[in-house]
């Protein structure tokens, strides 16, 4: 699992380094063309606006992977390897996977919803814009697991090495 997870990590980076890009260069090449031609294309803000909206939602699934998820982890650093700390992992869970859940189930009705229209720039279906929700929530919880199985273990071993929250590191080049 922990390959797998890696792999992901390393293929959201990229893709997150590769629509930023993309972004900046759309953003550059309309304020070029607005400014400099008195032209500007109906499609680059949309499709802008369009990676933009990934780029978060891909973003906030790569944090998650690198354990720098919807938490303050002050207390529960504080409190680790005790009843309390184990009770406040468990309790931030227990949040993140309603909150995951949440956006996994309402991300897939808004994909449902939006799929009739399209966009006006570049006449894609917007629901490909909401489908990036659903599939952020998805990776978000196979991160999620992981920790959840690392809480597991720290409670059960007690080993202070097992409950150590592993240090940040980037992604595979």
């Amino acid at each position: 699992m922990e390959k797998l997870l890696k792999f992901v990590r390393a293929v959201l980076f990229y893709i997150s380094v590769i629509a930023m890009g993309a972004m900046l260069a759309i953003i550059f090449y309309q304020v070029i063309t607005r400014y400099v031609f008195n032209f500007s294309p109906d499609w680059s803000e949309e499709l802008a606006r369009m990676l933009f909206v990934w780029v978060v939602f891909l973003g906030s699934a790569l944090i998650m992977g690198e354990e720098g998820h919807l938490a303050v982890q002050i207390l529960p650093r504080k409190f680790e390897g005790t009843a309390f700390g184990d009770f406040l992992q468990i309790c931030i869970n227990v949040c993140s996977y309603i909150f995951i859940g949440l956006l996994i189930v309402q991300g897939t009705k808004m994909t449902r919803t939006m799929s009739f229209q399209t966009s006006p720039g570049l006449g894609l279906s917007m629901s490909f814009v909401y489908f990036v929700m659903p599939l952020s929530g998805l990776l978000m919880l196979l991160y999620l697991i992981k920790d959840s199985i690392r809480i597991y273990r720290c409670i059960v071993t007690r080993r202070q090495s097992a409950c150590e929250v592993p240090q940040q590191t980037p992604p595979a080049e």
